[in-house]
């Protein structure tokens, strides 16, 4: 689960510059085993990892998706 959690935060994060809404499904798969991978010892940095980028990758894709919705909404205004 550690590996697992680690590539979809990877995978977040990349995802939430290409397309915003899509990086926040693996970041919230990725937070779930990430915290789940925490609890076998010998893989438990590793899960940290994966938990951070999740995190990360979430809140990255939703800092770029209100973004987006006030340019448009700017764009609109004129």
């Amino acid at each position: 689960m550690a590996v697992a959690s680690l590539v979809l935060g990877i995978v977040s994060i990349v995802l939430s510059f290409i397309v915003n809404w899509i990086g926040a499904i693996p970041a919230i798969v990725g937070i779930i085993l990430g915290a789940l991978g925490r609890k076998d010892p010998a893989k438990k940095g590793m899960a940290t990892g994966g938990l951070v980028c999740s995190i990360i990758g979430f809140i990255l894709s939703i800092i770029l998706l209100i973004a987006c919705a006030a340019c448009v909404s700017a764009a609109g205004a004129y």
